[in-house]
């Protein structure tokens, strides 16, 4: 379905780069929700208590509610959800691979760290869409209301033993490194994202300048989410 017979479409998805773009994006956060569903079910079974295990699935559940407004986007501009998630298995795996929780802690800290940078990262690049667009990107990445519950319960670990934050520190610099790398393979591969970050005719884009104070926020906002925990960055 070409784009300009969509209703209503914005004057900026008749651009066929700016609109593969979109999709690219579309695609990259519906996989990255369906991947936190599954690591988020996953480490339910670490949890220590029910009620820790209850609270874990409602996170994951939160997580995969919010796909289907993705998929419901990404088929009203003619595209297959599934297609446009697949260039994007590989990255968005290998860092769940890279970064496996070794138990209950780890997993809670990189379910707010880890998916914090990621979700920083999308909402820098959500800032380049047309409105309708950069809207239902950063609604999908808005807090369910659990990131009191992960803060919480690794406060409580500290004080419980001391020696956690140190490991735990380290934990979450590893997260950082890894979310990066990820993020700079998926921009470099995707000439349709790499494309809406250089801007357009009728839209800003991002110098290297630029790009660096971007990486530089996200280190920045990854610091005070380390703080939140009350681990050091």
């Amino acid at each position: 379905m070409a784009a300009s017979s969509l209703p209503d479409v914005p004057l900026a998805l008749q651009d066929p780069d700016y609109r593969n773009a979109v999709v690219d994006l579309l695609g990259a956060v519906s996989y990255g929700e369906i991947s936190a569903f599954e690591r988020l079910a996953e480490d339910a079974k670490l949890a220590p208590t029910l009620q820790d295990k209850v609270a874990i699935a409602t996170m994951a559940s939160a997580q995969i509610g919010k796909v289907g407004a993705l998929h419901g986007r990404l088929r009203e501009l003619g595209a297959d959800p599934f297609a446009a998630m697949a260039p994007f298995r590989g990255a968005i795996d290998l860092f769940h691979e890279h970064t496996h929780p070794a138990d209950w802690f780890e997993g809670l800290i990189k379910a707010y760290v880890g998916d914090g940078l990621a979700d920083d990262f999308y909402r820098e690049i959500a800032a380049y869409l047309d409105p309708s667009t950069r809207d239902l990107v950063v609604a999908s990445l808005e807090d369910t209301g659990h990131a009191a519950f992960v803060v919480d319960r690794v406060r409580a670990g500290i004080v419980a033993d001391h020696r956690l934050g140190g490991r735990r520190a380290l934990w979450g610099r590893r997260l950082m490194g890894e979310a990066l790398i990820q993020a700079q393979r998926v921009a470099a591969e995707r000439d349709a994202l790499a494309a809406l970050l250089a801007g357009g005719v009728d839209r800003p884009g991002l110098d290297l300048a630029a790009i660096g104070r971007m990486f530089a926020r996200l280190t920045e906002r990854h610091a005070e989410r380390m703080a939140e925990l009350g681990l050091d960055s």
